[in-house]
């Protein structure tokens, strides 16, 4: 393994967390792993988006910072870790869940924040077309995930796919996983070890598995 610090992104069911704890074991990394469900903001969210986008991005982003932070000072000695997301989450669904103002305050929070952060060695994307992540929301069953709109998860992908795009600090492996599930497919998720462990130069690798 030639990395250090990775991060696993993708949009909303695309089994980042799945994914990053599977290869945690098999490497034996440090796992660090978003706290969701301690985001008392998130049911409130989807039941009222607009009353309650605010306090639920700067909650996740403050929960974000904090782990993040304390994982840069305290891990020196670690020689690896895995994480199921990064820092960019954070300005991307503001981007696409706040108002105008409450984006430029955000905005001005988040430079502050993101500036004193350690950036991933590499950034692995899951990506699967909507309806796939569709089917995984509903079978994992969350109750407060199951109304989520085919356009409000198309929104976030394109601003994923946007930021991808568009960065340069650091390699970026864009796994295609719509017609494979690595949890019960063996030789899909070999294939993804197998991607992963290569050396990669900084820019976008887009892989179909």
């Amino acid at each position: 393994m030639h990395y250090k610090y990775l991060a696993i992104e993708g949009n909303i069911g695309s089994g980042k967390t799945t994914l990053a704890t599977m290869l945690s074991k098999d490497y034996d990394i440090r796992l660090i792993l978003e706290s969701f469900a301690e985001n008392p903001f998130l049911p409130k969210f989807y039941e009222n988006p607009d009353r309650h986008a605010f306090p639920l991005e700067l909650f996740f982003m403050a929960e974000r910072y904090h782990q993040l932070k304390s994982l840069k000072e305290q891990d020196l000695f670690q020689p690896q870790i895995i994480s199921d997301y990064f820092f960019i989450k954070s300005k991307l669904f503001a981007k696409n869940n706040l108002q105008y103002d409450e984006l430029q305050l955000f905005y001005s929070l988040y430079d502050i924040m993101f500036s004193s952060l350690s950036k991933p060695d590499i950034l692995i994307y899951l990506y699967a077309d909507i309806q796939r992540l569709k089917q995984n929301i509903k079978k994992r069953g969350r109750e407060f995930e199951q109304n989520i709109s085919a356009d409000y998860l198309q929104n976030i992908q394109e601003k994923y796919l946007d930021y991808l795009r568009k960065q340069d600090d650091f390699p970026v492996l864009l796994l295609d996983i719509t017609s494979v599930d690595f949890v019960n497919d063996t030789k899909a998720y070999e294939h993804i070890k197998e991607l992963i462990i290569l050396p990669y130069d900084k820019g976008v690798y887009h892989k179909v598995i």
